[in-house]
């Protein structure tokens, strides 16, 4: 631009590059004389503001039109914050509500409409039944013609999108007919017990360290083949329903390769 004798031209300090030509302080416009006022433009550290005393060309004011146009595609080498710091600051606040979400979050329960009625039986074939009064169930061989001993349980399932993701399905283990449920009951300075627990309030829905200890009820169904099933309660992680091997004996919880059984096959089964 040209104003009287003097003329404007505005360029990156000592050089900048663009897609088509590369610019320094001796390659702006021809001028023969060697003084020159010049001023920092505070909008951004890399441009500086010139002010020349020559005539006015048209061949200079061009070269300022085509210079200020390649500038619109400079990325700038210094800005108050990087790509990287606002990276790390947008990183930061996404894993510091990703930990507040973990610590708050109460896992909980809902029953689906799945329900399957079934028997279960160990791998080596010992049914479960009931031990007369007793609240515990026993593992027994049964002698043809003893099938009505054995109990029938209906199996709920439940889903939880808050809960730890794992390859189990959530279930609850109601006798058939009852409000008796299975139930693994913690035991202070020992190990858990399962036990048979009568329930009268409703099991819709399941949080954990529920104070009436409906959690108690949950169990972790894994089918592994095409039979297999293993029960690790919900309550105490790593606990499994278990058998011993001798017959007639109580079916209790217990730790996952020891001396009992944990694999279990369901039979007669009937979904509900």
């Amino acid at each position: 631009m040209a104003c009287g004798q003097y003329e404007v031209t505005i360029a990156p300090k000592n050089l900048w590059e663009t897609d088509g030509a590369v610019y320094s302080d001796s390659d702006e416009m021809d001028c023969s004389d060697p003084l020159a006022m010049s001023y920092r433009c505070d909008m951004h550290e890399g441009i500086r503001l010139e002010m020349w005393t020559s005539q006015h060309k048209m061949k200079q004011l061009v070269n300022v039109i085509i210079a200020l146009n390649r500038m619109k595609h400079i990325k700038p080498q210094s800005t108050e914050f990087g790509e990287k710091e606002v990276l790390d600051m947008l990183m930061a606040n996404v894993i510091q509500e990703r930990e507040v979400n973990v610590v708050d979050s109460v896992p909980s329960y809902t029953k689906t409409k799945n329900v399957l009625q079934c028997t279960i039986c160990d791998q080596y074939k010992k049914s479960l039944v009931r031990s007369g009064g007793s609240p515990h169930l026993q593992a027994v061989t049964l002698r043809a013609g003893s099938s009505d001993l054995k109990v029938r349980f209906s199996m709920s399932t439940y889903a939880s999108p808050s809960a730890p993701a794992t390859s189990a399905q959530p279930v609850c283990l109601g006798i058939s007919k009852s409000n008796l449920y299975l139930a693994c009951s913690p035991a202070e300075g020992s190990a858990p017990h399962l036990v048979l627990k009568e329930i009268s309030g409703s099991l819709e829905t399941i949080k954990a360290g529920d104070p009436n200890g409906y959690d108690q009820l949950l169990f972790f169904r894994k089918e592994t083949g095409s039979s297999i099933n293993t029960f690790e309660s919900v309550k105490c992680p790593g606990w499994f329903i278990s058998t011993a091997y001798e017959d007639s004996q109580m079916v209790e919880m217990d730790r996952k390769d020891t001396e009992r059984i944990i694999n279990f096959e369901l039979q007669d089964k009937v979904r509900i």
